[in-house]
């Protein structure tokens, strides 16, 4: 039977930050879910650097299907979770459908993975004690973030605490996925 990563997105995801992974996964012979706070085509976004600016910039990017919504998903048929950054995180994570999502794969010490602003959906849990003792990263305007869940920031863009692999932003994918798939193999 085949391995299934449970996706969490919504519309404003990092376009490079959802297709990367979930390309990588079905690359891998795994089954994708893509779920978001109901099912619908979402919009992601390309976030990049551009000189002379002090923050990143935001441009339209591809369409994303969401094959279910939080509502439908029942996080025990699901090995694995992934938590692409963008600004999705920062409104899905007021959808009441996803701590029980997040609780289940963190509760179950299953490989979760949460890159850039990805860090930010854990804050709709409460529950600092799910983090304190653990050290994560994630892009470093969400410091403020990851140190409200009673977590150590982790300055490197790359960081395994565990099953939780944690990513600064895009361009750490290549060694994202590639942590992340260590675990779930």
């Amino acid at each position: 039977m085949s391995k299934r990563v449970l996706i969490v997105t919504g519309d404003g995801a990092e376009v490079l930050e959802v297709y990367y992974p979930l390309y990588r996964v079905k690359e891998e012979g795994y089954e994708a879910v893509v779920a978001a706070p109901r099912q619908k085509t979402l919009h992601t976004v390309c976030h990049d650097f551009v000189e002379g600016w002090d923050t990143y910039t935001e441009k339209p990017a591809h369409l994303l299907a969401a094959d279910a919504a939080f509502a439908d998903i029942d996080p025990a048929a699901f090995d694995a979770l992934l938590v692409p950054g963008g600004r999705a995180p920062e409104f899905i994570r007021n959808d009441p459908g996803l701590p029980r999502i997040l609780r289940h794969f963190l509760e179950n010490d299953k490989p979760v993975g949460a890159i850039c602003h990805g860090a930010q959906v854990f804050l709709a849990l409460g529950d600092r004690s799910l983090f304190a003792g653990r050290t994560m990263t994630a892009y470093n305007a969400c410091k403020p973030e990851v140190e409200s869940l009673g977590a150590q920031y982790a300055s490197e863009t790359l960081h395994v605490d565990g099953k939780l692999v944690t990513g600064h932003a895009w361009p750490d994918l290549p060694g994202f996925m590639r942590e992340f798939l260590k675990l779930l193999r």
